[in-house]
């Protein structure tokens, strides 16, 4: 008999919440021997991501797994062997009274946001007594092998070298898109969250020697750009060029569509968690905008990862990648930062590619998680 998982995910204000567990769900059905469920609160944002979903549907079937819409007045169910409580969302009430009724309780999983911090290792996999008698695990995704891991289906990395070098398969799927991009143009893709540092980089590029095909997914990030172009509104299909550059904007696409986004491109700048990790596995350099906190806890996350993965540079190429991030991250300009990060682009390429293998060698997420059940039995 299979093992049942049940995922629950909230949906705050971006995609990364249900972007992250939709993966994670898909990869533990296909891959695994498990019989896997997603809770989900707000199933328009879902149906963004899996366009064949219906967003009214109370419970349907999508890519293996059963997608069940999570209300307000939660309908008693069975708790599963296996209960994912993603980035501290709250399971209802009943849900959490009936957990320790099952002959053998569940494995209880709070999966945590990713963080390159030092004292995620720490933390764990440590048990945290509940109420209920349950005992909960915290699980922490991460970069090194003291930690859960990232989300990497079996296979990815080959496939992603093989597109990579398959150049008629990216015009292929590029012209899907809408996208004929200028003989030698560099392909940008940009997915970011609101940014007072975007006009400075439109301005660089623009008045570079290179011509440049910016990729801009629909998102948050628009609003600058139209303010930028001076137009009243931008949707997909929208071309404008300015200079060596063109800007066009994308409609939004299925994650697997993102992935081979990215791999076409010669730099990604992305937003969020899911992205952010998507980036990494196309093995391109990278730009990532990391959500802002109040308190200002995002930088401390920023600087540690950015501590992990420039490790190996030369302190030129080092700094350029410092100085980009901490820009974009600051809404500072961008022009001198970018221009000095183009005299390390050979470098900072080949790096990008050994990150991702340097990654990859490590067991994916899914597999942790896997394997952290058998254990538990």
């Amino acid at each position: 008999m299979k093992a049942t998982w049940d995922i629950f995910c909230t949906v705050v204000d971006n995609y990364g919440d249900i972007g992250v567990t939709w993966r994670l769900a898909r990869q533990l059905a296909a891959e695994y021997p498990f019989s896997v469920r997603l809770w989900v609160d707000d199933l328009q944002p879902f149906a963004r991501l899996c366009p064949a979903a219906d967003p009214q549907a109370e419970q349907q079937w999508q890519d293996g797994v059963s997608v069940c819409h999570w209300r307000k007045d939660w309908q008693t169910v069975e708790p599963a062997d296996v209960v994912i409580e993603a980035f501290a969302c709250r399971l209802p009430a009943a849900y959490i009274e009936a957990m320790p009724k099952r002959t053998r309780a569940p494995l209880w999983l709070n999966l945590e946001y990713l963080s390159a911090e030092d004292w995620v290792s720490g933390c764990h996999a440590l048990p945290s007594p509940q109420p209920n008698g349950v005992r909960k695990i915290f699980f922490f995704p991460g970069f090194r092998p003291t930690t859960g891991g990232l989300l990497r289906e079996a296979g990815l990395i080959d496939q992603r070298q093989a597109f990579q070098q398959d150049i008629a398969a990216q015009h292929q799927f590029l012209q899907g898109l809408g996208v004929v991009a200028a003989e030698g143009a560099r392909l940008i893709s940009l997915f970011a969250y609101e940014n007072a540092g975007l006009a400075s980089w439109l301005d660089t590029l623009a008045a570079d020697s290179q011509h440049t095909h910016l990729l801009v997914p629909e998102g948050r990030i628009l609003g600058d750009l139209q303010r930028w172009l001076g137009v009243d509104a931008l949707q997909a299909g929208t071309l404008h060029v300015r200079g060596a550059l063109t800007v066009q904007v994308l409609p939004f696409v299925r994650q697997e569509q993102y992935d081979r986004l990215l791999w076409c491109c010669d730099f990604n700048a992305v937003r969020g968690e899911d992205s952010f990790v998507r980036a990494q596995w196309a093995g391109r350099p990278l730009l990532w905008h990391i959500y802002e906190q109040d308190d200002d806890a995002h930088w401390i996350k920023l600087d540690a990862f950015l501590d992990l993965y420039l490790k190996g540079l030369s302190p030129a190429a080092e700094q350029a990648m410092r100085d980009v991030w901490r820009g974009w991250n600051a809404g500072q300009d961008m022009g001198q930062c970018w221009l000095a990060l183009q005299k390390q682009w050979l470098e900072v390429s080949q790096h990008a590619e050994r990150w991702c293998l340097e990654q990859a060698s490590q067991p994916d997420l899914a597999a942790a998680l896997a394997l952290f059940y058998r254990n538990w039995l």
